[in-house]
């Protein structure tokens, strides 16, 4: 398999968030704007790419023994190290809304999963390939999860307001609206795959 295969597989194929429905709690909790669906999804991808690499460097020197322990630690710190950028630079904004769920990607199965199934079986480039098409999945899942909620409940994009308030849809920025717009664009995404 060739590397833009590679990456390509990430968006579409094995898409972390349309196809193997993983990482649901950063998925459902931080879309409720495109801005924090696209900042969760790049912040999550950074991590991704980081610990696919590193883990695919160190696996010949990684006892089977101990394995998911040093897996954990290297995807924690590269969240600490996400978490302090994010503290330092991010706006308040972001870092408000994305809060405790920048700390829980070290426990997010799609980081640990790829580290497992992908990175420690390729090499470096390959994993790293890996952790962009996977992150690029989530990332777009994320921000077109974001967008669907911020325009049918905020009548906005990004910001920016594109539908009058008299036609927003409160239900659409709630919890419940979460999992029906999930539920939706997974059935759109499986029946264009399908085609």
């Amino acid at each position: 398999m060739n590397h833009l295969q590679i990456i390509t597989n990430g968006l579409v194929k094995e898409n972390p968030t349309f196809v193997l429905l993983l990482g649901m709690c950063p998925t459902l909790a931080t879309t409720t704007s495109t801005v924090n669906g696209l900042s969760m999804g790049l912040a999550t991808m950074l991590v991704l790419v980081c610990t696919n690499t590193v883990i695919s460097c160190i696996k010949s020197v990684t006892p089977d023994k101990v394995r998911i322990p040093v897996f954990i630690v290297v995807i924690a710190a590269f969240v600490t190290i996400l978490q302090m950028f994010m503290s330092a630079y991010a706006p308040d904004s972001i870092n408000k809304a994305l809060g405790i769920y920048i700390p829980l990607i070290v426990v997010n199965c799609i980081i640990l999963g790829r580290a497992e199934s992908f990175a420690c079986k390729h090499t470096p480039l390959e994993s790293f390939c890996d952790g962009l098409g996977i992150g690029l999945g989530f990332t777009l899942a994320l921000t077109l999860l974001g967008a669907m909620r911020e325009i049918l409940g905020a009548g906005s994009l990004f910001g920016f307001q594109l539908l009058p308030e008299t036609t927003n849809i409160l239900l659409f920025v709630l919890p419940p609206g979460a999992f029906l717009s999930l539920g939706f664009l997974v059935a759109i995404f499986n029946k264009v795959r399908a085609n």
